[in-house]
């Protein structure tokens, strides 16, 4: 036997009827809580009874929308996330322990207990409408999907492009969704202006595998339809191999790329798998139960990336690992985006259309704004 720790036990996963269609196997305590529970049959409590987790979405009421940041490993400086918590239900997120901010669980009730902030676009246009404001690339849907399927019915991601194309602010869209298609009204004319790109994150090109890591997000092919229906529509795009889970999803990468470029994208980029705090024994949970097989082997792929350990979160590090195994698939990154002929142009998106709106009860200058 090796150093690993041991595996979970299964006696700590909900039971597969309680959870279908969800991509985390247990509901763990967030780690702010003062105890942690766990469910069993004593006899008195039929656990064959319990209902399934279903999706329910409490408004949230924040003083500001646009997040910043300072980290050298992402290219903005500023994000917007109308939503906390993602239904896609993708058991790598690394968005789930922020549920513990609210006292929930980074496994099952990040997917099912969601947030929404409907006041995020009035926000927005307060923040865009300081004096001293200065225009950047805001990045949207960083941190959760900003298409996930309560978009059909909240409407606040399209409401926040609708603020950001009136003040003509450069935005930068990261999903997993074929909904974002919806809003190519607002998208092309914004694209016309380097207001706007979009990128894609495809994981893995298998369907089926799609379906156990991220099981309420758009099939792989529907996102390349998706690509191609952006590029077409002249909207610059992107696709994101992310993240590459070592010994699952690795061999993929030049097969995803190839299929991106065919639908008619100009950039790539890539994101090793990370597992901090819970997300670390929620993967291995997943791992142990659909690949039993490759648990050892995908566990120690990790800890060479990472120094020993299965993650580490130093800045340079954190995103592609070190190491041989790192060293390798970067290779393999840079010959295939060569091979394409992608990232030799990168999209640089533009400020200068950035201007303040009327508000409204606003009176123009008759003779204009500066008279």
């Amino acid at each position: 036997m090796d150093a690993l720790a041991p595996p979970p036990m299964p006696g700590w996963l909900v039971k597969t009827e309680r959870r279908r269609g969800r991509g985390a196997l247990s509901n763990p305590a967030g780690r702010f809580e003062p105890h942690s529970r766990e469910r069993f049959d004593d006899g008195w409590l039929e656990l064959d009874d319990l209902p399934a987790f279903r999706t329910s979405v409490t408004v949230e009421k924040p003083r500001t929308i646009i997040n910043r940041n300072d980290s050298p490993d992402v290219g903005f400086d500023r994000s917007i996330n109308p939503y906390r918590g993602c239904e896609h239900g993708c058991v790598y997120c690394f968005a789930r322990p922020t549920h513990a901010y609210q006292g929930l669980s980074a496994g099952l009730d990040f997917e099912t207990k969601l947030f929404a902030k409907p006041d995020a676009p009035e926000l927005l246009a307060k923040e865009l409408s300081k004096p001293g404001y200065e225009p950047r690339t805001i990045a949207l849907g960083i941190n959760t999907d900003g298409y996930q399927p309560i978009e059909r019915e909240w409407r606040l991601t399209r409401r926040i492009l609708e603020v950001l194309r009136d003040f003509g602010h450069p935005v930068g869209i990261v999903t997993k969704s074929a909904l974002v298609v919806r809003d190519l009204d607002i998208l092309a004319p914004m694209a016309e202006k380097g207001l706007v790109k979009v990128a894609l994150s495809i994981t893995t090109l298998d369907a089926k595998l799609a379906r156990l890591m991220e099981p309420r997000a758009a099939t792989p092919a529907r996102r390349l339809d998706t690509l191609r229906r952006l590029s077409e529509a002249g909207v610059p795009t992107a696709v994101l191999v992310a993240p590459v889970i070592p010994a699952v999803t690795d061999a993929e990468m030049e097969r995803i790329l190839d299929a991106a470029a065919a639908a008619g994208v100009s950039e790539a980029g890539y994101v090793m798998l990370r597992v901090p705090l819970e997300i670390r024994d929620l993967f291995r949970e997943w791992l142990l139960t659909h690949f039993p097989d490759r648990y050892r082997h995908v566990l120690s792929l990790l800890k060479e990336l990472h120094g020993g350990r299965e993650y580490d979160s130093t800045f340079g590090q954190r995103m592609t690992g070190s190491g041989p195994y790192a060293w390798t698939l970067a290779r393999r990154f840079e010959i295939a985006v060569e091979r394409l002929g992608l990232n030799r142009r990168p999209t640089r998106l533009s400020t200068r259309h950035f201007t303040r709106p009327p508000q409204k009860g606003e009176q123009l200058s008759l003779f204009g704004e500066g008279a």
